[in-house]
């Protein structure tokens, strides 16, 4: 059970899945934005030029708060997801150490060389180490 719950927890929170999971969300969210476009501003103009029906100026400002309230509601569920996603990144991360470096810059020639070498395999220079000796 434990390997069980154990591969679950990587499944779950693998990149690609919590990507997808907050893609359909802020696009849910997103639906609400053109939503309110559609109900307040397009089909009212469309109103209007065919003659259907007429607005007074209440009507055309509680179709803009509308608009605002459907903008602002989905930028505070952009931002609550972020802030989620950043807990969740901390959380996967939390029990992980940080690995020691294996491989360390010659100075002179900038080539990769290893950690515990005193003498670069390329340029043949000793290591500052061993030289501040």
């Amino acid at each position: 059970m434990k390997k069980f719950l154990a591969e679950f927890k990587k499944f779950a929170l693998r990149g690609n899945v919590m990507d997808m999971a907050i893609g359909v969300i802020i696009g849910g969210a997103f639906s609400g934005i053109v939503t309110s476009l559609t109900d307040n501003f397009i089909n009212p103009i469309l109103n209007v030029v065919t003659g259907a029906k007429k607005y007074n100026l209440e009507d055309i400002s509680q179709f803009a708060s509308s608009f605002i309230s459907a903008i602002i509601n989905f930028i505070i569920m952009a931002f609550i997801l972020f802030c989620l996603m950043k807990v969740v990144n901390k959380l996967t991360h939390l029990g992980e150490k940080k690995q020691e470096p294996t491989e360390k810059t010659c100075p002179y020639c900038q080539s990769k060389i290893s950690i515990k070498a005193t003498r670069c395999p390329y340029c043949t220079s000793m290591s500052e180490e061993k030289e501040a000796k």
